[in-house]
Order: structure tokens, then C-alpha cells, then sequence
């Protein structure tokens, strides 16, 4: 299975589990940036839904975190958040999911899109720094 591949499956909920947004991120691209794929579901658990209180979305924290472990220069990271914020006029969970729901999209689905989004992102970046 690929990374994009795993994190669409991670957020199927397999098994019954739900893996949060970062988590979602951080498990398949856990050995690229030298984290056993239990040290990034543990990292993530509490980065979903904005830090649990609406703040940055997790899937930007978890995409600077992966960023950071990699080496990455602070100039990518910036750029990154950058690009995040044009695409979606905001970073954090409280103005983003109440958009989606003004434009009629579910929270599941807004999410699942926002780290299939990024997930595509950091396989370009990951995979040209190695």
C-alpha cells in the first residue's frame, strides 16, 4: 500500500477506529522521517479537531511536524502554511469547518479532503528532500 493509499484507508475507519487528521498523516509518513508508526499515533492523538478546541487544523500541524522532523528549512514550512491559508482563507479548525458547512459539505468529508489535500503535498516534499 502507498502512503496516499494508507491514508485514505486510515481514514475509513478501520476496525471501527478513528484516526484523527493528524494521525492520519503522521502513521504513513512516520517512517520517512524516522517515528515507529506507534510513536506517530500517539504524537497526533491530541493534534485532531484543532488541538481539540478549534485551533490550528491538525493536518497542518502534523504536515509542519513531519516537515520539521525531515529537516526541512523554515522557509518550506512558511510557504507551506502560506498555500494552506490561500486555499482555504483560514488555518484553524473554528472558521474552517463552519465554512464547509455554510457551502453544504459534511465535516467528515471537508476533513478527508483537507488530508488527502496535504497528504499529496508532503509526498512532494518528503520524497524530493530525501
Amino acid at each position: 500500500m502507498t502512503r496516499l493509499e494508507e491514508v485514505q484507508y486510515l481514514r475509513t475507519e478501520p476496525d471501527g477506529r478513528h484516526y484523527n487528521c493528524a494521525q492520519s498523516l503522521l502513521i504513513p509518513f512516520a517512517p520517512l522521517v524516522g517515528l515507529s508508526r506507534e510513536q506517530a499515533d500517539a504524537l497526533g492523538a491530541n493534534f485532531g479537531a484543532g488541538m481539540k478546541m478549534g485551533s490550528t487544523c491538525g493536518v497542518l500541524t502534523s504536515a509542519l511536524m513531519l516537515l520539521g522532523l525531515k529537516g526541512c528549512s523554515p522557509q518550506q514550512s512558511a510557504l507551506l502554511i502560506q498555500r494552506f491559508r490561500a486555499a482555504h482563507q483560514d488555518t484553524d479548525c473554528a472558521h474552517l469547518l463552519p465554512r464547509a458547512q455554510e457551502a453544504g459539505i459534511a465535516r467528515k468529508d471537508h476533513c478527508d479532503a483537507l488530508v488527502l489535500e496535504m497528504a499529496h503535498q508532503l509526498e512532494e516534499l518528503l520524497t524530493q528532500e530525501a
